[in-house]
């Protein structure tokens, strides 16, 4: 359509040409010391188009050949670039290298130049050529000083894979002082950082924000901060109100967590405070029927022993098969010195499930008892299970 535009256009102005040099008897004079040309008016209109067009013509072919060119380079940039790209995926770092410095060298738009420059730094630092890995991120801080998330985001990995946690946790914060949404890789690695300088607290915050991101691991998300929560449980295991106070804080949804339970009731018991390590289990026990909880309910005893045997019994009656809620009640009996109720809970724990944590029970049991020989056998099987589990 443009085309037919400027024909018609062409046309017309031929049209008025010819009409206006048969209506016109003028004469142009071209004067250039020491020579002159005198041209009728309608040769001198001719000859003004014809320059125009031939001018335009030449223009239009060096500007074909300038964007061929510009093309061409496009194009090789591209080639190098993915080209570099596949050999980094494939695991061939030279030649990734190799290309990703190529298409560096030719890319005139800054996150093409940013983006190849730490292709080439991650290729030079898996071939652990430091010197080559830097350069190449300063001449991307220099080519593209806008996409220097790019570059800081590498550094930091580069740092961090290196053990200097801190630089890395350094670098990022520069990264931060821009503002606005950071990227996720951005917060994976600073909480990465933050795992090796066991700082756990900022962990699970970390964890927190990135589990509301669509682009994040759910699962790995979620177990990083289950790690940091244990670790910080056993880090305030040293003080009672700081335990009190992180465990307090705790969700009712991640107090239910068995694992997080049994950290927590360890350490209080670790503490001496019996009552709140029953508390939690006795919360948990009848909706996750962890045996480690259960074990752990025959620790740490004081005054109120009976008060658990009629707890553990009412949970007995849901889980009459569990052979280490039998045996917890064994134990519980055997400290209110309720012998014949012991044996029988200690033996039906066996019933259901031999181990050797029963028949030490019952040894000890009969011992008390004044059944040696019973004892001795209970231990003996109870040793004979042990060396089994160890080889």
């Amino acid at each position: 359509m443009k085309l037919i535009l400027w024909l018609l256009a062409l046309f017309a102005a031929a049209v008025a040409v010819t009409l206006a040099a048969k209506y016109t008897t003028g004469h142009a004079l071209l004067v250039m010391p020491p020579y002159q040309l005198e041209l009728s008016l309608d040769h001198f209109i001719i000859g003004l188009i014809a320059l125009f067009f031939i001018f335009y013509i030449v223009v239009r072919f060096i500007l074909g050949i300038f964007g061929f060119n510009q093309r061409r380079r496009h194009k090789k940039t591209d080639v190098m670039l993915l080209s570099g790209l596949k050999a980094y995926f494939e695991g061939n770092y030279t030649k990734a290298q190799k290309n990703a410095a190529i298409a560096l060298k030719l890319a005139d738009s800054p996150l093409v130049a940013a983006i190849s420059a730490v292709i080439a730094a991650r290729s030079a630092h898996e071939l652990d050529d430091s010197t080559a890995r830097d350069e190449y991120l300063a001449i991307a801080a220099k080519k593209a000083p806008r996409e220097k998330s790019l570059n800081l985001i590498a550094k930091a990995g580069f740092l961090l894979s290196s053990g200097n946690h801190k630089e890395a946790l350094e670098t990022l914060q520069s990264l931060y002082a821009s503002g606005g949404l950071q990227p996720s890789s951005a917060l994976q690695l600073e909480l990465s950082a933050h795992q090796r300088a066991k700082n756990w607290d900022a962990v699970i915050e970390l964890a927190d924000v990135l589990a509301k991101r669509q682009s994040t691991n759910k699962a790995l998300i979620k177990n990083l901060k289950h790690e940091a929560q244990m670790e910080n449980i056993k880090n305030k295991a040293l003080n009672l109100d700081s335990l009190n106070q992180y465990w307090q804080h705790m969700s009712p949804l991640e107090k239910m967590d068995s694992k997080l339970a049994v950290a927590a009731t360890r350490a209080y018991i670790a503490l001496g405070n019996c009552s709140t390590a029953h508390q939690i289990i006795e919360q948990n026990v009848p909706i996750t029927w962890d045996d480690e909880l259960i074990e752990l309910y025959a620790e740490c005893l004081g005054y109120h022993v009976s008060r658990q045997i009629e707890c553990a019994e009412v949970w007995l009656k849901s889980h009459p098969n569990n052979a280490q809620l039998l045996l917890t009640l064994g134990k519980l009996c055997t400290h209110c010195e309720l012998w014949g109720k012991a044996q029988n809970y200690l033996e039906a724990s066996l019933s259901v499930k031999t181990g050797h944590k029963a028949h030490f029970a019952l040894a000890q049991l009969n011992e008390k008892l004044g059944k040696h020989e019973v004892a001795m056998d209970h231990y003996n099987k109870g040793l004979e299970l042990t060396l089994k589990q160890l080889n």
